[in-house]
């Protein structure tokens, strides 16, 4: 039996292709994927996390992104969105929408952020947190990497507060406000 042969697409064609596009699609290694839209929990969640980590990274040179903003993972030759994005590097014109780096790094979790996306990510060279946070009950799952390189996994439940470089950036309450997520 013959296998269809599937052409891959470059990168920079990609980024064309994606401007023109009305939906979004993630790039890996030369396949394009559209993503699917979130669930009205998924958003509230994603929007406080959002608000959390503007508050914490108010007054620094970091920006934090939501949503729309491209992350270029060159050592995996992908590109993803991520739900939500602390950038660090330098200042970033209007018009643009994609990223080389994150200093952090939120996916409101689906299989896909715990596998493949984590694996990419951490690959980043200033990634210093991955936070996966459940649609389903009250866990945010943080991989951490100290300054030596090495990640470590700490797991937020209940009534803890997310902590960023021993800095708390947001209790579970907030995280979950608006849900019905107790």
């Amino acid at each position: 039996m013959a296998h269809a042969l599937r052409s891959l697409i470059p990168f920079f064609e990609y980024l064309r292709l994606e401007e023109a596009s009305a939906i979004r699609h993630e790039y890996v290694g030369g396949e394009i994927h559209a993503m699917t839209g979130g669930t009205l929990r998924h958003n509230r969640i994603t929007g406080n996390v959002f608000r959390a980590l503007g508050d914490h990274f108010e007054g620094t040179p970091c920006q934090v992104f939501i949503n729309d903003v491209k992350l270029h993972v060159q050592a995996t030759d992908s590109v993803y969105y991520p739900d939500v994005l602390v950038y660090c590097g330098s200042a970033i014109a209007d018009g643009e929408k994609l990223v080389e780096d994150a200093l952090v790094v939120v996916e409101v979790a689906v299989s896909t952020d715990r596998r493949e996306k984590r694996m990419a990510y951490q690959k980043l060279p200033g990634l210093r947190a991955y936070w996966l946070i459940s649609q389903s009950e009250r866990l945010v799952e943080i991989h951490s990497r100290d300054t030596a390189g090495n990640w470590a996994i700490s797991e937020f439940t209940a009534d803890d507060s997310v902590a960023l470089d021993g800095s708390i950036v947001a209790s579970l309450g907030r995280v979950y406000s608006g849900t019905d997520i107790a």
